[in-house]
């Protein structure tokens, strides 16, 4: 038997799709500076649309909590999206050169339609378990690029300086780190029935991490053979 955690063994599990994650052109091209400022934007305006529904996430997230220390956990993440995170993404679109009146007429890709709904679905149907399940993706996956980044050294462009730091941050690992311990506690008590759905879960949103990257590297609302 495997001496690895359970988050360890979804890691582990999923390696090929990380692999390709974290070598995507977009993501390294954040490392290395050479992004296009058209595909950063794409994916500026996208991620604004994804925290507004991730703070959705974050008050399920409240409701479905068992204890008032976590309770309190996620009611203090969502203050900080809320009236934080999203201030200062809007204050980078506008130095970015996204108007405030853009930024909120942007419209929702496909890809952020269908991972944001495969949240939100997840925290209205599913138990607190599959709250963390689908959570930990974003929150692991970009703090190991933001650090894997960080590592080979910071690009000239000071956007994207920024970009890596904020990932590699000690708060985002506090968090990701937070939500391990908890995944974790949570498997020695579960079947192997719930262990394999919280990797579906798991695997899905992993997927749409790297369908994120993918779609704002070809800034791509819908497949562009599908007829309008």
């Amino acid at each position: 038997m495997s001496n690895e955690n359970f988050y360890q063994q979804l890691r582990s599990r999923t390696e090929t799709l990380w692999s390709a994650t974290m070598n995507h052109p977009f993501v390294t091209g954040i490392g290395n500076g050479t992004l296009s400022k058209d595909r950063y934007e794409f994916f500026l305006k996208q991620d604004y649309i994804y925290l507004i529904e991730f703070s959705r996430v974050l008050a399920l997230g409240v409701a479905k909590a068992r204890d008032l220390e976590i309770m309190n956990y996620f009611a203090s993440l969502l203050q900080a999206t809320l009236h934080s995170e999203m201030e200062l993404h809007r204050k980078t679109c506008i130095a970015f050169g996204i108007s405030l009146d853009l930024l909120e007429k942007t419209e929702i890709a496909m890809i952020t339609s269908a991972y944001t709904n495969l949240l939100i679905n997840t925290c209205y149907e599913g138990s607190f378990e599959d709250i963390l399940a689908v959570h930990l993706p974003c929150a692991c996956g970009y703090v190991e690029i933001g650090k894997n980044l960080l590592v080979k050294g910071l690009p000239a462009n000071k956007f994207y300086q920024d970009w890596i730091n904020t990932y590699a941050s000690k708060e985002f690992e506090d968090f990701a780190n937070w939500l391990i311990e908890l995944i974790n506690q949570q498997a020695v008590l579960a079947n192997e029935t719930q262990k394999e759905h919280w990797y579906q879960l798991y695997l899905a949103s992993a997927r749409f991490e790297y369908l994120f990257f993918e779609m704002s590297w070809k800034k791509e609302y819908w497949p562009i053979d599908i007829p309008i």
